[in-house]
């Protein structure tokens, strides 16, 4: 006997292949922004701009998708909370999005003129902290594709150590700028691209929290125990 696909069952597959053709644009906004920056290379800097305007382009059509399946089929249960989770999490994509094009128009302008030098990214834990970053940009996406709360819940325990990084970094700059004035506008920006991926972090950790929503009916934001758990968890292995 032949299975029957529903008009709705169709629109919720195409809701997640979108969801997941998004996630996979901003993951290369964010690769080749780590790139860009380490070379200063305008071709790439352009790529992610171009990028972005698909990204853009995505975040509309999945809206329409999710107003159109509520409005056409009125789902329940699973698939109620797979278009309220695709909402949330089209917004977090498209500000990961936003961050990455953010640090190409710092090349594209020409406002970082030369690399930064490589006594304050090892002080700061530059590679770490965008290393870390992708890779929660990477278990955010992974967990949803495969539906697997046990590695969403990994992106928190790599917030903890981004939090920390980003936490030490700020004092760090100030101090590179105070012995090198001259230096000051280079180092903002430098300061700037820290908390922005500082900030790709919440928006992964956001995207991991709409996933154990989804999959397991269970709503975490803002749980304090869960939040100290987690942590105390990272203080542990430090």
């Amino acid at each position: 006997m032949s299975q029957i696909i529903t008009n709705q069952e169709l629109a919720l597959t195409q809701l997640r292949e979108d969801i997941t053709d998004m996630m996979h644009m901003v993951h290369r906004q964010l690769d080749k922004a780590k790139e860009a920056l380490e070379t200063l290379d305008t071709d790439l800097a352009s790529e992610i701009m171009t990028i972005e305007k698909k990204v853009n382009a995505t975040e509309l059509r999945i809206d329409k998708e999710c107003e159109n399946i509520l409005a056409l089929y009125n789902p329940v249960a699973i698939d109620l909370r797979l278009v309220l989770a695709a909402i949330n999490l089209n917004t977090q994509l498209e500000r990961i999005g936003d961050h990455a094009d953010g640090i190409a128009e710092y090349i594209i302008n020409e406002e970082i003129e030369e690399p930064f030098e490589k006594e304050i990214l090892e002080a700061i834990q530059y590679n770490t902290m965008f290393e870390t970053a992708i890779s929660m940009v990477d278990d955010a996406i992974y967990s949803f594709i495969k539906e697997d709360t046990k590695i969403a819940r990994w992106v928190f325990g790599k917030d903890v150590t981004l939090n920390k990084i980003n936490q030490k970094s700020s004092k760090i700059i100030t101090e590179f700028s105070q012995k090198n004035p001259e230096r000051i506008k280079k180092y903002l920006y430098l300061f700037s691209i820290m908390k922005k991926l500082e900030r790709i972090g919440d928006l992964s950790k956001n995207i991991a929290e709409e996933t154990v929503y989804f999959v397991d009916a269970k709503y975490i934001k803002h749980k304090d125990k869960f939040k100290k758990k987690i942590k105390d968890q990272m203080d542990k292995k430090d």
